[in-house]
């Protein structure tokens, strides 16, 4: 079982304890902001098994069926979660506003904030753990519910120091109000991890992880390599595959272009990591080249080098070979 499958059921397996300890401090002070906390803590049990399911899915290698594996999984199991936060947050205020119109007396709030807040504890160090993990194997799934698990964090501690004004002050109307607060909060978390989700089932392009494969071509850039185009990459899952076309000197033989798309392989995954897949297409130079290739001694020159062409995420992206004055 790969790292990411045991963060995942850890995640599951915690979600539960934890939603048990927030509605015990429910049942303890009958107050709408901790059962707004325990109400978003369903959407991380629920969540959370999902995950585990996606990600277990996700790990199974290519087959006839699915030639590009089943990473995507975890982008429908990431836009599930995402919808599910969403309908929370609208609970949540829902809640709040029945509370307003019908209020009801609070009690024992000492005792439901001390266990709400060792609660949101558990549920912050579990998120940053979770969170370097998603990010180190780049799984969408994790990086959801991490993100999910912090914000719900973050929203505990607020919810429990509203509380403390609450016990202090003896308003308690707050109580109330924090909950349509965090209900908002909630509303917007849940969208933006829909929208991300969403994004990647429409295999829309990964501006920062194009931007990081420019930058580790540009830094490893061999004279061989005059002219790189049609770049694109996606993330499956853990995989990343990455298609591209690639000008080289039209004399090379078979071999030789083959040891350089080789290498060009080697560099993207002593970056990203073995789980890689490269599709490059060789495109032999034309005169044109000439004033931007920077191959030394090249026999076969017919115009001297103007300067080379800096790869970036607009240059590299055009589908055709690149020349000067253009």
């Amino acid at each position: 079982m790969n790292l990411t499958l045991r963060i995942q059921r850890l995640i599951a397996l915690c979600s539960v304890l934890l939603f048990a300890g927030k509605m015990w401090a429910w049942y303890l002070t009958h107050s709408v902001a901790i059962f707004t906390d325990a109400l978003e803590s369903t959407v991380n049990v629920i969540t959370g098994f999902i995950g585990w399911y996606s990600l277990s899915l996700a790990s199974r290698p290519s087959d006839e069926n699915h030639p590009y594996g089943h990473g995507k999984a975890e982008y429908v199991s990431a836009a599930l979660e995402g919808a599910l936060v969403l309908i929370a947050g609208i609970m949540i205020i829902y809640e709040a506003v029945d509370a307003f119109l019908f209020p009801h007396p609070l009690s024992r709030l000492d005792s439901g904030m001390i266990l709400t807040a060792i609660t949101g504890v558990i549920n912050f160090l579990l998120g940053v753990y979770a969170l370097r993990v998603a990010r180190q194997h780049r799984s969408m799934t994790v990086e959801a519910a991490a993100t999910h698990l912090k914000s719900d964090a973050y929203s505990t501690f607020a919810m429990v120091a509203g509380l403390l004004i609450v016990r202090l002050s003896g308003w308690a109307w707050l109580d109330q109000v924090i909950a349509m607060v965090f209900g908002v909060i909630i509303i917007v978390t849940g969208y933006k991890v829909l929208r991300k989700s969403l994004g990647g089932i429409m295999d829309e392009a990964d501006e920062a992880l194009l931007d990081e494969v420019i930058a580790v071509l540009n830094e490893h850039r061999r004279p061989a390599w005059i002219d790189l185009h049609n770049l694109r990459s996606i993330q499956y899952g853990s995989v990343l595959h990455i298609d591209a076309h690639l000008t080289l000197p039209w004399y090379y033989s078979v071999q030789q272009a083959g040891e350089e798309i080789h290498h060009m392989e080697e560099v993207v995954r002593a970056h990203f990591g073995g789980k890689v897949e490269c599709f490059v297409h060789i495109d032999a130079c034309k005169p044109f080249s000439c004033a931007i290739c920077t191959m030394p001694d090249c026999a076969v020159r017919q115009h001297s080098l103007v300067h080379r062409i800096e790869w970036n995420r607009a240059v590299a992206m055009e589908n055709r070979q690149h020349r000067l004055n253009e």
